[in-house]
């Protein structure tokens, strides 16, 4: 076991072990309550820039398996455990959580607290963070950490830069990939719609120009408020095709209506999260990970109207178009891993499809 520390920004550090690479980087450390899901977790491309820490203790327990990523690769930034199992039991395992990461390039830590962590993080929010071998390291890592910004490209990191088809025999949907988890393509796929993926900046008259019956808008990572080309994309679309969008996806069509975002103190992570249905009434429990939010006041001069309201802080979790075919929803109905409580809303997308179609 070789000695490895965590370092955050406010100058306290933990001392734990080292597991998978020792390739570091600076990230934004946040938590995720997940019982279960570690590799969808790790694999998930909203979590680029971020070093991503499990509150559940015992991780790495069912190994890792090709069929369970959200991507082709990881952009996690790093690993943070409480233990770290060596002897994972599954039936479908072909190597352990160190020796993944080790092939993919992502440092890890275990035997830290991770309970003081998530109360230090609740307290006084995300900080960014890193990790060094030993404790001579630590103070000019902790300057160098004050002096580092977080990064304001992750998008871009992990769209396709490609365009590219999965072709099905139902509707004609535009995917605009801003780091989209292959769990979601799977629920769009499974409905047998035919899927054009682009990559993130293409503009909206390449976008029309495919003739489709919808565009989707995938989650993603970092801050929305930075994507202004995507925004007056999403701006210029809204009203001329039915639209769906899921995590970044929501949060930019709110700003393309006018509304504001801000980030959350600790964001939301983990397969527990509870919202309501404004509209019905109807509890569901939801998969989630962001760091920001929709500016609920915001909505007030806008053509949205809140539909899905979280119910552990009254944040925003959805909106809905007064005025043109277009919803969006904070959380994943697709759910991996997760509850599927919401899945329903992709069926939701195809009726607003059709609906429009039958009014056209």
């Amino acid at each position: 076991m070789n000695t490895r520390y965590l370092v955050l920004e406010d100058g306290s550090y933990y001392e734990g072990y080292g597991f998978g690479s020792d390739e570091y980087q600076i990230g934004e450390l946040v938590f995720n309550t997940s019982m279960t899901g570690y590799q969808e977790i790790l694999t998930d491309n909203s979590y680029c820039g971020q070093i991503v820490m499990m509150t559940y203790p015992l991780i790495g327990n069912y190994g890792i398996n090709r069929d369970d990523n959200e991507s082709v690769r990881p952009y996690v930034f790093g690993f943070v455990v409480k233990d770290c199992c060596e002897e994972p039991s599954n039936f479908r395992v072909e190597e352990t959580l160190d020796e993944y990461l080790r092939n993919v390039h992502i440092p890890g830590i275990y035997g830290v607290d991770t309970r003081a962590i998530t109360r230090k993080i609740r307290s006084i929010g995300t900080l960014k963070a890193s990790f060094c071998n030993t404790v001579e390291e630590i103070p000019s890592l902790v300057e160098t950490l004050k002096a580092a910004d977080f990064l304001h490209d992750q998008v871009a990191r992990v769209s396709t830069k490609n365009v590219y088809p999965i072709p099905g025999r139902g509707k004609k949907v535009v995917v605009m990939d801003f780091g989209i988890k292959l769990s979601i393509l799977r629920e769009l796929a499974a409905r047998e719609m035919d899927l054009i993926v682009v990559p993130y900046d293409t503009d909206a008259s390449t976008i029309l120009n495919y003739h489709p019956d919808g565009v989707f808008l995938s989650n993603g990572p970092g801050d929305p408020a930075d994507l202004t080309g995507v925004i007056e994309t999403i701006r210029q679309l809204i009203g001329k095709v039915p639209m769906f969008g899921i995590c970044l996806g929501h949060q930019l069509i709110s700003l393309a209506c006018g509304a504001k975002t801000y980030k959350l103190k600790f964001g939301h992570r983990g397969g527990n999260h509870p919202v309501v249905n404004l509209s019905s009434g109807k509890v569901d429990i939801t998969s989630q990970n962001h760091g920001f939010a929709v500016d609920i006041d915001s909505l007030d001069d806008t053509d949205l109207e809140m539909s899905y309201r979280a119910l552990n802080d009254g944040s925003c979790e959805g909106v809905r178009h007064t005025k043109a075919p277009c919803f969006a929803v904070q959380f994943h109905p697709e759910a991996n891993a997760g509850p599927q409580d919401s899945n329903y809303l992709f069926d939701e997308f195809i009726a607003l499809m059709e609906g429009e179609k039958a009014n056209a």
